[in-house]
C-alpha cells in the first residue's frame, strides 16, 4: 500500500479509501491511484486486514461425508445465506471419521472463522478441548447438541414430523406400517422412529415383528430395509422411511420386486428433498426447510457475534406434510 502510495503521490490513507470505497475521494485522484494498483499488481492483504479488524468474514463448517442429497441442499442455503451477508463458507467435510474432524475442527479455528457451524454424526463429538480453547468463536449445533451448554441449537421437530408421517398413513387406511429407521446415534433419527411408535400406539395399532428396521440414511440403506420387509412371513402394506434417501432405495427394491407404488406398498418420506418430487410416482413426504435452516443458522451466529453474552438459544423448525403419490 504504501508503495502505491508514493507511485501515486498520495498517502497511504487515500489509498485505503480508495480500496475500500469508505470517504469521498476526487475523480482524479481516484484514477491516479487505481493507475498505481494496475501498475504494480497489488492486492489487499485479506489476511492483514482480518488482523486489524479482528474479523476475517469466513465461516466454517464441520460436515460428515453423504450420498444423500439432504446435507447437499442445506450447505446449498448456508453457502446462499453467507454470500448475501458478505460472508464466505470454508466447508469440511469428517468423512465420519473422528481424528480427520477434530484436525478439521483445529485448522478452522487456527484460521479464525467468525463463526463455526457443526452438523456431524454424534458418534463422533467435536473436541471439547478445542472448542474451549478458542472460547470467542461461536457455534452453532445443526440438528443436534453435542455439549451442554456450548453454542446454540437448530432442531427439527424430528418427534412431530415421525408423528405426522405415520399419521398420514394410517389417515390412508394402512394398518401394517413398517419403519426403516435411522441410525440410532443421531438425535433426529431416534425421534422419527419414537414419533412413529407414537402414532402406532394412539390409533392401537400393533408393530409386527421385524417392522422396525435399522437403516443409515443413505440409499443402501433404504434398499437394505426394503428387501428385509419383503422376506418377512407377512410383508407390510406401507413403510415410512425415515428420510428420502433411504426411501429412493426402496423405491429400487420394490421395483425390482415387482412390487408396485402405492397399489401393492405405500412410501413414506421425510427431508422433502428435490429429487422426491421426481420419483415415479412423485414421493410424500416430511418438508424440511433447507434453505431456512441454513439462513437460520447464519443469522443465529451473526447474532452471537453482536452479543456474545446471549442466552443460549434453541431454535426448533416446524416439519409439514407434503402429499404426493406414494400413499
Amino acid at each position: 500500500m504504501k508503495d502505491v502510495a508514493r507511485l501515486a503521490g498520495v498517502s497511504t490513507s487515500t489509498v485505503s479509501h480508495v480500496i475500500n470505497n469508505n470517504r469521498f475521494v476526487s475523480d482524479g485522484v481516484r484514477e491516479k491511484v487505481e493507475q498505481a494498483i494496475r501498475h504494480l499488481n497489488y492486492a489487499p492483504s485479506a489476511l492483514a486486514r482480518s488482523l486489524k479488524i479482528n474479523q476475517t468474514h469466513t465461516i466454517g463448517m464441520l460436515l460428515t461425508t453423504s450420498s444423500n442429497p439432504f446435507y447437499a441442499e442445506v450447505v446449498r442455503g448456508v453457502e446462499e445465506s453467507c454470500y448475501q451477508r458478505g460472508y464466505s463458507l470454508i466447508l469440511c467435510n469428517t468423512a465420519g471419521d473422528e481424528k480427520r474432524m477434530n484436525r478439521s475442527l483445529e485448522t478452522l479455528m487456527q484460521k479464525r472463522v467468525d463463526g463455526l457451524l457443526i452438523m456431524c454424526t454424534e458418534s463422533h463429538l467435536p473436541s471439547a478441548d478445542i472448542l474451549n480453547r478458542y472460547p470467542a468463536i461461536p457455534a452453532v449445533m445443526m440438528d443436534w447438541a453435542p455439549f451442554e451448554g456450548r453454542g446454540d441449537i437448530i432442531q427439527d421437530n424430528a418427534l412431530l414430523g415421525g408423528e405426522l408421517a405415520t399419521q398420514h398413513l394410517i389417515d390412508s387406511g394402512y394398518t401394517r406400517i413398517a419403519c426403516i429407521a435411522g441410525p440410532q446415534d443421531k438425535t433426529p433419527a431416534r425421534m422419527r422412529l419414537e414419533g412413529y411408535r407414537n402414532a402406532m400406539a394412539k390409533h392401537g395399532l400393533e408393530i409386527l415383528p421385524g417392522y422396525v428396521v435399522s437403516g443409515d440414511f443413505e440409499f443402501q440403506g433404504g434398499y437394505n430395509g426394503m428387501v428385509e420387509l419383503l422376506s418377512l412371513e407377512t410383508p407390510p402394506q406401507a413403510v415410512f422411511t425415515s428420510n428420502d434417501a433411504m426411501a429412493v432405495g426402496v423405491y429400487h427394491a420394490l421395483y425390482q420386486a415387482g412390487i408396485q407404488i402405492p397399489q401393492q406398498m405405500a412410501v413414506m418420506g421425510y427431508d422433502d428433498i428435490e429429487l422426491a418430487r421426481y420419483l415415479t410416482p412423485p414421493l410424500s413426504t416430511i418438508h424440511q426447510p433447507k434453505d431456512a435452516l441454513g439462513e437460520l443458522a447464519i443469522d443465529t451466529l451473526l447474532h452471537r457475534l453482536s452479543d456474545p453474552d446471549a442466552s443460549q438459544q434453541t431454535l426448533v423448525l416446524t416439519p409439514e406434510l407434503v402429499m404426493r403419490g406414494s400413499v
